[in-house]
């Protein structure tokens, strides 16, 4: 159990398609648990399909900062740092718009931040006080992707391909990568993940000024 004696924190986590991201969130979350962190997930201000841009091959690009409802996310997470609840629908993939759950945020001493954008929109990057880039080699993402979509979105190999190669990597490459050393913490989700989310608690009870009580 810790004992919180500072102001709210704001904690970024940054990384490509299926390197990880949600696990290390839920992580994070429940080794902190006793604090009550609020989860801010990003995918959750995707703009409904048909406001989603189309590539030349009339398939719909996901990966693009234009993806996203920018301005409400950034107005819903400086409500939430201010202490006040915030209201979002719930994103699930492919769900219809009439089955998405509206689910309240509450304020916390924690807040844990996590999306595909998180430097890339001035909003967000400016608000945190700490950063976590997960880094991990591109074929392992791909790997996890693959596994992914054909398991539980229903996609084929073909398109999955189509979209990494034309969707997924161009994103990485551009609203990613060149925040990579911005960081203030690379987490390498491979065989060093155990050793690296010790060494990112360490520094983060150091950061919140934790302390543990009985």
């Amino acid at each position: 159990m810790y004992n919180f004696d500072r102001e709210t924190m704001i904690i970024g986590i940054c990384g490509g398609s299926g390197s990880g991201k949600t696990t290390l969130l839920k992580r994070l979350s429940q080794r902190f648990k006793t604090l009550n962190p609020s989860v801010f997930s990003m995918d959750n201000y995707y703009k409904p399909i048909h406001f989603q841009h189309v590539d030349e091959n009339g398939e719909v690009n996901f990966d693009l900062p234009s993806a996203l409802n920018e301005n409400q996310l950034v107005a819903d997470l400086n409500q939430l740092v201010k202490g006040e609840p915030i209201e979002v629908i719930e994103y699930h993939f492919n769900a219809p718009p009439d089955k998405n759950v509206l689910i309240t945020i509450q304020p916390s001493d924690l807040v844990i931040v996590e999306g595909l954008f998180l430097f890339h929109y001035p909003g967000v990057k400016n608000a945190l006080d700490f950063s976590v880039f997960i880094d991990v080699d591109l074929d392992v993402q791909l790997d996890r992707r693959l596994y992914r979509d054909q398991e539980t979105r229903g996609y084929t190999r073909e398109s999955i391909l189509y979209q990494w190669k034309n969707h997924v990597t161009p994103c990485y490459t551009n609203y990613l990568l060149p925040y990579r050393d911005e960081a203030h913490f690379k987490f390498r989700n491979d065989h060093h993940a155990d050793e690296d989310f010790e060494k990112l608690v360490e520094i983060l009870e150091q950061k919140l000024n934790l302390h543990h009580v009985s």
